[in-house]
């Protein structure tokens, strides 16, 4: 049987193709010895043995643990088989570069050829008889099991399939679940004198609960409970309560917390939802332990009155535990069972018009007994299946007739495995790696599948990366893989119930540490992920030296590794994909890494490294190397050319200075650089750039020392179509001289491929922009920034860029008007464009765009800023969103079309301002559209009023600030602003009181900022204010504070600051705040002492900053007024006030 032949469900057609490359690489070697050539035809054969027999096996593993028992022994088989021939090919690529090396003489090759047999026949051949009599073992096993051969065809194959090359099919519907949606979103949106509530989504695996909480989480509906925190997690299985915590703080925050004290993490995850109402949606709970969910739920009970947490979970244990409400999700009703699966099983969702296939599928979906997840699998899978053939065969498969329980695999899961092509099925089990609910992108994954050899291309007409791109097209075709939104990084989650899938498949193959020893660890293990903080060690139950793969599996956080790295270097033997990634430990590689002879992928980013030894020359297999963010590196070993299998270098902000230096002698490697610093008087290296396969980004600075402009075409960026990132920067700072013709030499000549999508030039001295912008070359560009090109005197035509999303223009002084030809004299511009950013146009005057209609149809994000002589009105936007208009003193900003905006915010310079461009006194916000959100007028000396007659059921965010003539709020502001949450009002000393009628009721946070007339008149419009959380008092005159009733009773946190002329703080006033949590005093220096009764009890945060006095009375040795605070479980005083003013401003 030749290698066409075989489909491949455990021999791979490159493992037969290795057979026969180094049958035929050792011919001259084997000449007189035909027995080891012999052997390889033998291990050929018995590899082909058992591989037709288990496609049969791959159903029957399901029913039947004896034939699971055989496949997996004979998956281990394999491995063995090709851990063998790969140290065949490792000795025979050794002789060679030695030989190579070495003076290339008869006598020399010769001794090279006796090692090599000598190795083979001392080492190798006992090991092929070992490995070839498993095989036959097997062989023979497999007929005392009944196993049938398959015939190669349609099942398990790609033949007969139409691969929709697809993304993940539109999930803007959820079947069968309005009622479902309607109860969660009644439930979050009710009101509640509960601060903190919980709802529990329970329902078996594949039920669609996941789905439920997203379409709930972005319902516009949601918007009316004004939360002022969204927040999702998707919560490991092992369920501990730092992870759980810090995950809660980072989404929150939006910045990663690396400490690893839970007490910090909760201190800080408390201080930032302090009096805040939240919305935290909890994805796949599955602890039981009350203690664990009590310590997770320490810090989100100080959150504000309305506060709710969204779980999802398969148990009803969980919804007791947390002691929630609970909504049970039943199975989907028939008809909405046939409208899922005909979504997914017919082109876009219509049965076709042969009523066969709708026979036969409303059958199937009969057996899926109504689980969503079931319906959606089952769907995909019989969408790539084309004959009626197909679907009958499916139909009566005998896998539909076997207990769940016999597997805890659904059946419908297990029918879409078996029906995999074998080579998704590879690359399907290999995810087992990661656990349930993680993330994993598609960069990562297609590099641990090229290391593994499992990205088959017989013809060798496409590159691996292409490869691996398509897989993962087919994994979410078949609805295996669900893909993240996020366009910029490409990353897919499993469903739970795949990951068991996939868990099942590979059970003795992958294991995650830490996830899967309750089960035991197998000594046939393979590949080894383990979790993030620190990595302890393997165990006595794994077999280190048969290891393939170690990696962390959260690539987010650094990890401790707790044995040295030479010791864990020496564990390996076979080891191909070795991660050290954000390892804090790492200092230093070992010598020893030129053991690891295997090595396909090493990734050493984000480590502490200062070089790499020679040794790593020695890893003639090595074809990823990955030292990205190694800051510390300052130099690479001159012998990286040796690793001729290398095809992936990245070097992405390492320390290394001159970068291009090490690489002359690289070929067919494809090599990341972040940036190329042009050095004066050595444009040599400059011009080695165009010797490099580059990718990704790359940011050339520095080049005005440039001095032969020619150079800079030699670099040949316009034959790097993987260069999809590009910056262009010039500094003259510090510069006698500057050519400007130089420079538009050099630009035109850095002309990138066609292929380019993120573009910024900075610091152009040039008069004009080079021809391949001007001349729309650049077709599929995304991102373009033009900042500080002072002499450019006209715009390209960058209308014309059909798929522009993002445009950033800042600092040209140079333009003085911009017309139709900015828009390419075209009526449809700028297609695509969603974000527009001008910004420092100091020359600007004129903007041509009444002229041009149908411009920007997209755009979203408009900002205009510091351009003090732009005239006239803005162009029309008829979807804008956002709008941001700052320094821009003659424009006229308020004339705006824009139907659809929900934030607006204008800003004036006061001190240049004249007065016919501020003859605004009146603000009319019944001009701009309901869907406004948030509002912000900024430094409009003569501002008096803002009138509003209608209703803005939406804006919930309203900030004055600098407006000294400011005298009155919108009347009766309580029903016209009905969503207002948020209102900030600084240095509009002519404010006296709020507006008649008092306030909204939704309102929960108010700054006030030398108001000092309006902070009297507090106690009228605050006092029954049923959700005031927040209240910032700034500059205030009063010697005392806060008057007695003067503060609404929900306040939960009161902020005083810079307050001069306070010298005590009113106890009574205090007192009455029976909700008040915290409360923090800075920059008052005459504050002298606390009340004499001391604090409130209910206060559980005090920070004190730059009150001396205070601050020496409450010192823990010996102040007065220690005894007053010392019950208080979150005290703190700094001097310096700059963390404070951290915390304040947020």
């Amino acid at each position: 049987m030749t290698a066409e032949m075989v489909t491949g469900a455990l021999v791979s057609t490159i493992l037969q193709r290795t057979i026969d490359t180094l049958a035929s690489r050792f011919a001259h070697i084997f000449r007189a010895r035909k027995n080891h050539k012999k052997q390889l035809s033998q291990l050929k054969m018995k590899l082909l043995a058992i591989d037709v027999v288990a496609f049969d096996a791959e159903q029957r593993q399901f029913t039947d643990p004896h034939v699971r028992n055989w496949l997996l022994r004979a998956k281990d088989a394999v491995f063995d088989a090709e851990d063998l021939l790969d140290e065949i090919d490792y000795e025979l690529s050794k002789s060679q570069e030695e030989a190579e090396s070495q003076s290339a003489t008869k006598k020399v090759w010769n001794s090279l050829k006796s090692s090599a047999v000598n190795f083979f026949e001392n080492e190798i051949e006992s090991m092929m008889e070992q490995v070839i009599e498993d095989l036959e073992n097997l062989a023979n096993e497999s007929n005392i099991l009944g196993l049938e051969k398959g015939a190669g065809v349609g099942v398990g194959s790609v033949s007969g399939s139409k691969l929709a090359h697809t993304s993940l099919p539109n999930e803007s519907v959820i079947y069968g679940r309005d009622d479902d949606k309607e109860f969660v979103l009644n439930w979050l949106t009710s009101d509640t004198h509960n601060n903190l509530s919980i709802l529990s989504i329970v329902g078996m695996g594949g039920m669609g609960k996941t789905s439920l909480a997203q379409h709930v989480f972005n319902d516009p509906r949601l918007d009316e409970a004004n939360f002022d925190a969204k927040v999702w997690v998707s919560v490991p299985q092992e369920f501990d309560v730092l992870k759980v915590s810090r995950a809660i703080l980072d989404t929150i925050t939006g910045s990663t917390d690396h400490r690893i004290q839970q007490e910090v993490i909760q201190k800080r995850l408390k201080e930032e939802l302090m009096g805040k109402k939240f919305l935290l949606v909890l994805d796949d709970v599955w602890n039981e332990r009350p203690s664990k969910w009590e310590d997770v739920q320490k810090p989100l009970v100080f959150g504000g009155k309305g506060s709710r947490i969204l779980v999802t979970t398969r148990s009803e244990k969980v919804a007791v535990t947390m002691r929630s409400e609970k909504r049970l999700l039943q199975v989907l009703e028939k008809d909405y069972c046939w409208d899922l699966f005909a979504k997914h099983a017919f082109e876009n969702g219509n049965p076709q018009p042969d009523s066969d296939f709708i026979e036969i599928g409303k059958k199937i979906v009969e057996k899926c007994n109504g689980l969503p997840l079931a319906l959606k699998t089952m769907g995909s899978l019989l969408y790539n299946k084309s004959s009626l053939s197909e679907w009958k065969s499916i139909m009566k498969s005998e896998i539909w007739d076997f207990s769940e329980n016999e597997s805890d695999i659904l059946p419908a899961l297990r029918l879409s495995y078996f029906h995999l092509p074998s080579h998704l099925k590879k690359c399907f089990a290999f995810c087992a790696l990661f656990p349930k609910g993680s993330w994993f992108e598609e960069k990562w994954l297609i590099r641990l599948w090229m290391a593994e050899n499992i990205l088959e291309n017989p013809l060798q007409k496409k590159s691996p990366k292409e490869v691996g791109e398509e897989y993962c097209n087919d994994l979410l075709s078949w609805s295996f893989f669900q893909q993240s939104r996020n366009e910029e990084k490409k990353s897919f989650i499993m469903h739970d119930l795949l990951n068991d899938l996939a868990k099942y498949v590979c059970e003795d193959i992958c294991i995650r540490l830490g996830v899967d020893e309750p089960k035991g660890i197998p000594k046939t293990t393979r590949h080894c992920s383990f979790s993030d903080s620190s990595f302890d060690g393997f165990g006595s139950s794994i077999d280190t030296q048969k290891l393939h793969t170690f990696t962390p599996r959260d690539r987010n956080w650094g990890w401790d590794c707790k044995m040295s790295i030479d010791d864990l270097f020496s564990r390996f033997k076979l080891i191909r994909v070795l991660s050290l990634y954000n390892c804090r430990s790492l200092t230093e590689v070992p010598k020893s890494v030129g053991n690891l002879k295997h090595l396909r992928s090493l990734d050493l980013s984000h480590t502490a490294i200062e070089k790499l030894p020679d040794s790593i020359s020695l890893l003639y297999k090595l074809q990823i190397l990955q030292l990205n963010y190694c800051r510390k590196l300052k130099e690479l070993p001159p012998c990286l050319h040796q690793l001729h299998n290398l095809r992936s270098l990245e070097l992405v902000d390492i320390g290394v200075k001159n970068v291009v230096a090490y690489l002359g002698k690289l070929n067919n490697v494809q090599v990341l650089v972040s940036s190329f610093d042009v050095e004066k008087s050595k444009e040599i290296n400059f011009q080695q750039l165009g010797e490099l396969d580059l990718h990704g980004r790359l940011t050339i600075d520095n080049l005005q020392n440039i001095e032969n402009p020619s150079y800079a075409l030699e670099v040949d960026l316009k034959n790097k179509p993987h260069l999809v990132e590009l910056r262009l920067e010039w500094n003259f700072i510090g510069s006698s001289s500057v050519d400007s013709e130089k420079a538009e030499d050099v630009i035109e000549n850095l002309r990138p491929s066609k292929y380019l999508k993120e573009l910024s030039i900075r610091n152009y001295i040039g008069k004009q922009f080079p021809d391949w912008l001007l001349h729309n070359s650049l077709p599929n560009l995304v991102s373009l920034d033009l900042v500080g090109c002072k002499s450019c005197q006209r715009l390209p035509p960058l209308g014309l860029l059909q798929f522009l999303k993002h445009l950033s223009i800042a600092g040209l002084d140079g333009i003085v008007s911009i017309g139709a030809d900015f828009h390419g004299n075209n009526s449809s511009s700028f297609k695509s464009l969603q974000t527009l950013y001008f910004s420092q146009m100091r020359q600007w005057e004129k903007w041509d765009c009444q002229a041009v209609t149908g411009a920007f149809p997209c755009l979203q994000d408009f900002s205009i800023k510091y351009c003090p002589k732009l005239k006239g009105h803005l162009p029309k936007f008829v979807v804008l969103e956002y709008l941001k208009v700052i320094h821009c003193e003659q424009l006229e900003a308020l004339i705006v079309s824009a139907v659809r905006v929900e934030e607006l915010s204008i800003c004036s310079h006061r001190e240049s301002i004249s007065d016919d461009c501020v003859s605004l006194r009146i603000f009319p916000l019944d001009f701009f559209p309901t869907t406004l959100r948030t509002l912000e007028l900024i430094g409009f000396p003569n501002l008096q009023m803002i009138s509003q007659n209608h209703v803005h059921n939406h804006l919930s965010h309203l900030q004055i600030k600098e407006c000294p003539k400011f005298e009155s709020l919108p009347a009766n502001m309580h029903m016209l602003l009905p969503s207002l949450s948020k209102l900030v009002i600084e240095e509009c000393p002519r404010l006296e009181s709020f507006s008649e009628g008092g306030l909204p009721l939704n309102l929960e946070s108010i700054k006030l900022n030398n108001c000092f007339r309006v902070v009297g008149s507090l106690k009228r419009v605050l006092r029954d204010s049923p959700s005031l959380r927040s209240l910032t008092v700034r500059k205030v005159e009063a010697e005392c504070f806060p008057d007695e009733g003067l503060l609404p009773l929900s306040l939960t946190q009161l902020v005083i600051i810079d307050c001069q002329n306070l010298k005590k703080l009113n106890y009574k006033g205090l007192l009455e705040l029976s909700s008040l949590r915290s409360l923090i005093l800075w920059i008052c220096p005459n504050l002298q002492c606390l009340p004499e009764e001391g604090l409130p009890k209910s206060i559980l945060n005090l920070k004190i900053s730059n009150c001396p006095l205070l601050e020496q009375r409450c010192n823990k040795e010996g102040g007065e007024d220690w005894e007053k605070i010392s019950d208080i479980p979150d005290e703190e005083m700094w001097s310096d006030s700059v963390p404070m003013k951290k915390g304040i401003e947020e």
